[in-house]
């Protein structure tokens, strides 16, 4: 069973991977919108990965006795001035995530519940790769500049990224 405190954080962290989908579906959208194929692929398969956060959080507190709660969404930005700006958000957004997966893992540890310790090791992992790549990107577009010859190349790029992730994941 759940401790309640630990159900209101894992339920609080299911609105912040939802959040996460929206703001990531709504770079796609804006990406898409802009003529950047490649990062609008990205942003829609980090969506979806996002989606499934969420789901692994809501059977897990589902399966403990506890109850996953579907709440209301704060509206994610729908513009960026650029594409740039887009991925500072995107990295901020993962250290915003990490930082939350980091507290959900000191409170499992602090109530001793090392079933929801050992669940949340897989967030932690994924949260590593997470902002890795965020990182990775943002030093790639800053080697860029304004050069649009570059901006192709990183848009095509970050569609090959995207192929290559699903591929791997989907052999996990």
């Amino acid at each position: 069973m759940l401790s309640k405190n630990i159900e209101h954080a894992l339920n609080n962290q299911i609105r912040i991977e939802a959040e996460s989908s929206q703001t990531y579906l709504s770079m796609a959208s804006w990406a898409e919108t802009h003529g950047l194929e490649g990062i609008s692929k990205f942003m829609y398969a980090q969506s979806d990965e996002e989606r499934t956060h969420m789901l692994k959080l809501v059977k897990y507190i589902n399966e403990r006795g506890g109850h996953a709660r579907v709440s209301e969404l704060k509206a994610p930005k729908t513009s960026y001035e650029t594409f740039k700006e887009m991925f500072e958000e995107l990295y901020k957004h993962e250290i915003f995530v990490s930082d939350s997966i980091n507290e959900l893992v000191h409170i499992s540890f602090s109530e001793k519940d090392y079933a929801t310790h050992n669940f949340l090791q897989w967030y932690v992992a994924e949260q590593i790769e997470e902002e890795a790549q965020a990182k990775l990107i943002l030093d790639k577009i800053n080697l860029i500049g304004d050069d649009k010859g570059g901006l192709y190349l990183f848009d095509r790029d970050i569609q090959q990224l995207t192929l290559n992730s699903a591929t791997s994941k989907g052999s996990k």
